[in-house]
């Protein structure tokens, strides 16, 4: 008599999966909501410990606070590596380098005093509010914009280069024009002046004092204009190409990836399967959940 299977795709790392990486069940959702409120409470102490008076009154008890977040997040984070097959791809990704920055601060802390300061990091945590809530379309928005980003790399990389070139040339221009006695005492220094000028930032700490270097500065100043729209086009037209294409909240049960589409079966960057116990993908979900199957 032939023995009956085993559901696959339903270890304790599946399990466990659903539970921090996802919000379509009770306890995924009530781990997240227990975990943004932990992130809030740990931004506020943080901020709270840099007022003078409150950390005078209460910095013993704020302290306190904080190694129990940092210990609570430490945990959590580790649980993170443990739930997915390839534990590296997590760790690498955007949400595992953020996970981890909001740990270090604290143990910085004991060899680099202030390091604590650094913990306002977590606020980026919450983040994961769009999964809880449920706001998908945000965050096919969100991906749409990344996606465009990379889409448009190479050219705005040469858009960059050829504002470097501008500025260090008409730094280089305006160091031979006003020299020293107008403040640009080296190249560099009108390297910075030419960025703060093409910027429209104008902080007015040094300003060219001589005809032809005014004229200068006024060509630059409308040239600046021109420039500032160069990447708005490039990244906008990226975006109306990547229009049209929704995305899931769904993570990967392998690597915790993000970003895939609505209708897509198997992961895009480790190949594991989207959707435990289906036929397609069983034996790939029970080798990500280290089941034998």
């Amino acid at each position: 008599m032939r023995q009956q299977e085993r559901p696959v795709g339903r270890g304790w790392r599946f399990r466990l999966h659903e539970i921090v990486f996802e919000a379509d069940t009770f306890g995924g959702k009530l781990f997240d909501v227990l975990l943004l409120t932990a992130i809030v409470s740990s931004v506020a102490a943080v901020m709270l410990e840099s007022v003078p008076s409150v950390r005078a009154r209460h910095g013993p008890a704020l302290l306190g606070l904080e190694w129990g977040f940092t210990i609570l997040f430490t945990v959590e984070y580790l649980v993170r590596l443990a739930s997915v097959r390839y534990p590296s791809r997590y760790a690498l990704s955007f949400f595992g380098v953020v996970d981890l920055l909001a740990i270090v601060p604290t143990y910085l802390s004991l060899i680099l005093p202030g390091g604590q300061s650094l913990l306002v990091v977590r606020v980026l945590r919450m983040i994961r509010v769009f999964r809880v809530l449920k706001l998908g379309h945000y965050l096919a928005g969100g991906e749409e914009i990344a996606q465009a980003l990379r889409a448009s790399r190479p050219k705005i990389v040469v858009f960059l280069a050829s504002v470097v070139s501008i500025a260090v040339v008409m730094g280089a221009l305006l160091y031979l024009i006003e020299g020293e006695a107008n403040g640009f005492t080296s190249i560099p220094r009108g390297v910075y002046w030419a960025i703060v000028t093409m910027t429209t930032v104008g902080y007015g700490d040094i300003s060219p004092g001589t005809v032809p270097g005014q004229m200068v500065a006024a060509l630059l100043m409308i040239a600046g204009y021109a420039i500032i729209a160069v990447p708005t086009g490039i990244v906008s037209v990226a975006i109306a190409q990547r229009a049209g294409h929704p995305v899931s909240t769904q993570a990967c049960l392998a690597c915790s990836a993000e970003g895939h589409d609505v209708d897509a079966e198997f992961c895009k960057y480790c190949g594991a399967s989207l959707h435990p116990g289906t036929s397609s993908g069983g034996a790939e979900t029970a080798a990500a959940s280290g089941d034998p199957g």
